[in-house]
This record gives structure tokens, C-alpha cells and sequence, in this order.
């Protein structure tokens, strides 16, 4: 098998749904972000939440990565989270959609 026939070597999932508004309103990747549960020694987990690529300015998106890191990780993953949310509408009830639409499709 030649590398330009060879299956893409991430481990992907994808999903469409209609969340009040469609995930790729502006037709590009939008805001990426990485969260991840810090290691450590407390009881309590931490997580750290990061963009990577465009807007820095949205807590709303950083809120929105951190919930899915925290419900990931309480459902036994330790993996980290590469999320990209390319949105016109950043309020809070369409990031909840899309909180739920992940969590709903466990698409971890």
C-alpha cells in the first residue's frame, strides 16, 4: 500500500448534528483547543484547558472544552481532547449543545 492509499493513522470519529446552529457556521475549523486531566498527587483533579489556534479571547470555549475534559475523564479515559468549534454563535446555550452532543455520542 502506497502512504498516498494508507488509512489516515489517528483513530477519528466524526459526527454532524443540528445543535441550534450547525458546529461549522463559518465553514472552517474556528478555534482550536487542547484540554487535558493533569497527573498529580491531589484527590481533587485539575485540568488544564489551551488554544491552540485562534480565538483567545472566548472563556465561553474554553468553558466548553474543559466540561468535556472533566465528563471524559470521570468516564474512566485519561486521553487528551483536540477540539475545534468553528461558530458564529458563541453563547452559552449552543455550546451546551454541543457539550451534549458529544457527550450523548461518546465520541471518545
Amino acid at each position: 500500500m502506497d502512504a498516498s492509499s494508507a488509512p489516515f493513522p489517528v483513530r477519528h470519529k466524526k459526527l454532524s448534528l443540528d445543535i441550534q446552529v450547525i458546529a461549522t457556521q463559518i465553514g472552517s475549523m474556528g478555534t482550536t483547543l487542547h484540554a487535558r486531566k493533569e497527573e498529580g498527587v491531589s484527590i481533587h483533579p485539575t485540568f488544564s484547558v489551551s488554544v491552540i489556534f485562534g480565538k483567545r479571547d472566548e472563556p465561553v470555549l474554553v468553558a466548553c472544552a474543559r466540561q468535556l475534559i472533566e465528563h471524559i475523564s470521570n468516564c474512566g479515559s485519561s486521553r487528551p481532547l483536540v477540539l475545534s468549534l468553528g461558530l458564529k454563535d458563541h453563547s452559552v446555550g449552543t455550546l451546551k449543545g454541543v457539550v451534549t452532543a458529544v457527550i450523548a455520542n461518546r465520541l471518545w
